[in-house]
């Protein structure tokens, strides 16, 4: 007994050499340094500036100020089926790590058998009864395992940021769409407007054709005004029913489900005042798609050590205990019992260079995630930069067109009058009418596109997402 016990520690101390002797191979991994520039080059728009506020970055919604649109948020974070996918996968990361993790353990088997025999001579019948524990642990001296659960690590945080960008990437399509609804009720209004008003008028020529003071000339281009103003409004609808149920299947509900509550025309949400954008470098550390990247980088080249683990010797320990008896009886007899206890190494010495080339493989897929999370820095730069210019110059563009719709308000006011009293021929008059239709659409369309492109410079920002400590309860798929 003694000398089993000294052959155990030897044992253990050879293991324990192995284990802190050698370093994992391959490379270590460093993290690529961000590159930004000091300030952003895009005109910055009035109300934009380059403070940092990551309180409201993170709810950016709510400096909207519309009550309805929180609760949409809220609802599509519960029920969106992309982001329940997307928790899904952060599950199952955590589990492949964990199954990954379990490798680096000892591997415990228990058996039992009985068999009965007869012998071919004498004919006596015999039993024998089979208990016992195996037990195998491959040796990661050289650090295959350790760089396959870096690898998985990475994996898990990948995902995590994944799950992050889908958040993000979700909550700006819900708030897009949303904008699109009031900007479609918007446009039907006007149009609806204007009908009554060219309805208006088309009697007005009809009345004084009946009279005699016209031709049916002013009575025909009239009427082809109303009609041609008609003929938007339905697809004004088609265009918002399309919005609405595009926002439906955001919260993961049927189309049509939001319409009673959709129904009641609201004005587009106004922005704030005052937009705090940050600094680019603190735009490329909020990007989730950025960390996403540069995760999947680590992972890749921790990859690279898991195959180089591969041209070494492996190592391993193996060993069991058990009990043989001839009687169940024979169990408790000390001379029945059995152990084993076996090192093993196996080395791949030929293989024609396959090794080699798997190595330059993983290699060359790190290099490809490096190449990757380049292009997604770059690309975030300039989505950023897209957005803070769209913004600004839609801004100058509903100021101009508040001017012009102003002025054509007026010119068409006074184009009604005095062709009432005879003072102007009906051109005129429909010229002004079909100049401030089409002022009026098109400034309901830039107030929505003011909106939207401060939802995407949000959303271009990283906006909508906590570190992860706050967001714990969403990975687990619970709700804000």
């Amino acid at each position: 007994m003694a000398a089993k016990t000294i052959v155990s520690l030897c044992l253990a101390g050879c293991l324990w050499t192995l284990l802190t002797g050698c370093a994992a191979v391959g490379p270590d991994y460093l993290a690529p340094e961000l590159s930004a520039p000091a300030a952003w080059n895009g005109a910055p728009a009035a109300g934009i500036s380059q403070d940092s506020d990551p309180q409201v970055l993170a709810n950016w919604w709510k400096t909207l100020n519309d009550p309805l649109l929180s609760e949409l948020m809220e609802r599509a974070v519960a029920g969106n089926l992309d982001l329940k996918q997307a928790q899904s996968r952060v599950r199952q990361a955590r589990a492949e790590r964990g199954e990954t993790q379990a490798a680096t353990s000892p591997a415990v088997d228990a058996s039992g058998s009985f068999s009965r025999s007869r012998g071919s001579g004498s004919g006596a019948m015999s039993n024998l009864y089979r208990l016992g524990l195996d037990a195998g642990w491959e040796l990661d001296v050289f650090g295959g395992l350790r760089r396959s659960v870096e690898a998985a690590d990475a994996r898990v945080e990948a995902s995590e940021a994944d799950l992050r960008d889908v958040l993000v990437s979700l909550l700006g399509e819900t708030a897009l769409n949303y904008i699109d609804v009031r900007t479609y009720q918007t446009q039907l209004t006007v149009a609806e407007t204007n009908l009554k008003s060219l309805t208006e008028t088309y009697h007005l020529t009809s009345w004084r054709a009946e009279a005699g003071q016209i031709g049916q000339l002013d009575v025909e281009q009239a009427r082809y005004n109303l009609e041609q103003t008609r003929a938007q409004i339905p697809g004004l609808k088609n265009s918002l029913n399309q919005a609405e149920n595009a926002l439906a299947v955001l919260l993961g509900v049927q189309p049509g489900a939001l319409q009673s509550q959709l129904e009641e025309r609201q004005p587009i949400p106004t922005p704030p005042s005052e937009v705090a954008v940050g600094v680019p470098a603190e735009a490329l550390r909020q990007r989730p798609d950025i960390r996403k990247a540069e995760r999947e980088l680590a992972a890749q080249t921790a990859q690279v050590g898991v195959a180089t683990a591969d041209l070494y010797p492996k190592f391993s320990l193996s060993g069991s205990i058990g009990l043989e008896a001839l009687s169940a009886d024979g169990f408790l007899s000390a001379n029945n019992r059995t152990w084993q206890i076996a090192p093993g190494v196996s080395w791949n010495i030929f293989d024609a260079g396959r090794l080699r080339k798997k190595i330059e493989i993983q290699s060359a897929l790190q290099e490809q995630s490096l190449l990757t999370y380049e292009a997604t820095v770059l690309g975030a730069l300039q989505e950023v930069e897209n957005a803070l210019v769209a913004y600004a110059h839609e801004q100058e563009r509903r100021g101009a067109l508040n001017l012009a719709t102003g002025a054509a308000l007026r010119a068409s006011d006074l184009a009604r009058q005095q062709y009432a009293a005879g003072l102007i021929d009906f051109l005129s008059v429909l010229e002004a009418q079909r100049a401030l239709l089409t002022l009026q659409q098109q400034l309901a369309e830039s107030e929505g596109l003011v909106t939207g492109n401060l939802v995407r410079l949000y959303k271009a920002l990283g906006g909508g997402w906590e570190p992860l400590t706050a967001q714990e309860t969403i990975v687990q798929g619970d709700t804000l």
